[in-house]
Parts: structure tokens; sequence; C-alpha cells
């Protein structure tokens, strides 16, 4: 096998996106602590529903990477059901690996609803707890680690000891919600070991246990004390930071031709285009150019994969961006 520059780790899913046209959003000062509000005990009507297979942190991001370019897998588990079997031919069919997919029998795959309401949304997800076991594979240039279930714990401790016997081997590391939940002190390897660290605002403020009110350029030194070489912290459409511990970045939002359609996915598209750039040996500030072109590609379509673009019309993107579509140093 040709040697992969880009492994995923990390679950997949099948995500049923719900559009709904009757609920309101509810929320406290400042637009913080927002609910979804649907009538209770009532038939809600809905427009439509789109099911899009293979989704999830990593398999957004492997998506991401293969049509840049890069030689990619998936590492991940389905189970023995037609869902796993659809999940799989969506890889496949987008130029991903799929050789470190493991189908697990008598168990389902995952398979999550997506209530879209106006350009947001909100999720229902269920982990399927599957017997997670890393193999002994030939050194990948990078493996991107994401969203694993609550069991995976002594899984990415197997990853840790890959990692230390393959040193020549680049962690990315963007935490999934139970991997926050397990907190820093249990993946404290995983932490010192990444070569870039990606999360957005309000992860690294509970990552952090810091309250909302700490500045970005805290977080990303607190953050990178942790052991990330290289930390990004996005925040939506205000834009995103990067923190070398040297020099502190910040970079402004690619323009959006139109009003976001639906924002699923837009994080997983600036992270692994970012990581894409660096395993491509752009700079920091070129990588941090890279991803925002993405994430507005994304928002234009429903779901994380579909609006994920070619190397050559990233590239056109940004030789069409304004003037000021450029990174900004701020220490």
């Amino acid at each position: 096998m040709t040697k992969i520059n880009f492994l995923a780790i990390g679950d997949i899913t099948t995500d049923a996106f719900i559009r709904l046209k009757d609920a309101s959003v509810n929320c406290v000062v400042n637009k913080e602590d927002c609910r979804l509000c649907l009538k209770f005990g009532d038939k809600v009507p809905y427009e439509f529903v789109e099911v899009l297979r293979s989704v999830g942190n990593s398999p957004n991001a492997v998506v991401s990477a293969s049509r840049l370019g890069l030689k990619s897998a998936l590492m991940t588990n389905v189970g023995d059901d037609q869902n796993g079997k659809e999940c799989v031919e969506a890889l496949e069919k987008n130029g991903v690996i799929t050789d470190y997919v493991t189908e697990e029998k008598g168990i389902e795959t995952n398979y999550h609803y997506v209530l879209w309401f106006e350009s947001d949304r909100t999720i229902l997800v269920k982990h399927h707890e599957y017997k997670y076991d890393f193999p002994e594979i030939e050194a990948p240039e990078w493996i991107y680690l994401s969203s694993l279930a609550e069991n995976s714990l002594p899984y990415q401790m197997q990853i840790v000891d890959y990692l230390k016997k393959h040193p020549e081997t680049k962690l990315a590391f963007q935490p999934g919600t139970f991997q926050m939940r397990l907190g820093v002190e249990k993946l404290a390897e995983i932490y010192k070991l990444s070569e870039v660290f990606v999360c957005n605002l309000d992860e690294a403020q509970k990552i952090l246990k810091m309250d909302k009110k700490n500045d970005p350029v805290v977080l990303l030194q607190k953050i990178h004390e942790l052991g990330p070489k290289i930390v990004s912290i996005t925040d939506g459409a205000n834009g995103a930071y990067a923190y070398d511990g040297k020099e502190i970045w910040f970079m402004p939002p690619y323009p959006d031709p139109k009003p976001p359609y639906e924002r699923t996915g837009a994080g997983d598209a600036f992270t692994s285009t970012f990581v894409v750039a660096l395993a491509l040996g752009k700079s920091l500030e070129e990588a941090l150019m890279w991803g925002p072109i993405n994430s507005m590609s994304v928002v234009q379509h429903i779901g994380a994969q579909k609006g994920l673009l070619t190397r050559e019309k990233l590239e056109e993107f940004l030789k069409n961006a304004p003037d000021n579509y450029k990174p900004k140093k701020i220490n």
C-alpha cells in the first residue's frame, strides 16, 4: 500500500437532517444558553429529511483531506448493518482508503438526528461502544484524532503508545464531546504529543474550566502549556486564532457569498484544511488562510461534506480573496 499521508481516527455516523419549520429559539442575555423549543406533546411539522452517510468529525476531516489531494484513510468501527455498508461505500466514493474500517458483528452503526432550524442545528447523538483496538500499521505522516465514544480511553492510550514508537508521525487533535468530558488529566499524553490542537472558543473554556470572560489569547496560551506545538481556536463567524509558542495570529473569516444555509461541519472543515495545509508544508499564516475558505463553502450546503473543496478550487478562492483577507499578528 502507498504510504498514507493522513490517517483520521474517530467514530463514523449517519446524520438524518430534519428541517424544522415550527420551532423557536429562546436565549438568555447576549444570546447565550439558548434552547430550541418545540410544542410539547403535539405533532410538529417539518419540511423535509435528508440522510447523509459517513459523517462525523474524523470522517469529515478525511474526506476534506482526500479532496485536497492527500492519500487519506479512516480508522473507525461500523456495525454489520446496511447503514455501515453504505457509510463505507460513501467513503470509497470520496477516494478514502477503508482498509482500517472494522466491522463488528451484532452491533449497530451510529445514527444521529440533526434538528435543523434556520441556519443552525441541534444534534441528537448516540455513540455505540465498539471494541476499539489499534493495529500495528505502517506509520502515516499524520494522525488526525477526534470524536470517540465514552469507552475509548484504553484505545487512546494505545494511540499514545504507537505515537511514542513512531515519532515521525505527527498528531492533530480535535477533541470530541466525550474526549472533553474525560478531561485534560486523563488525556494529558495526547495533549503533550499533539503537533496541532484545534477547538472552538466555547470548547477551550470547557477544557480549561475557565469562564466565558477569558480572552482568546489567554486560552491559546493555556492550552499551549498543555503540550501542543500549534494551537488554533475558532470563534465561528468572528474568525480564528493560532499560536505556535512564539506568535499569536488572528484570521478573519472568508466573506460568505450569501448567508449560510446550514452550519454543520464548519469547524471540521476549518480544522482539517488547516492541518492539511501544514501537512503540505505551508506556513502557519498560509494554513490560517486555507481553513476559513473550506468553512465558508461548507455552510452553503446541507451537511459537513457537500461543500468541501478540491485544492484547485480552494486556491481559486484564495487567489480571488479580498485584500484584507490575511492573518494579523496580535502580539
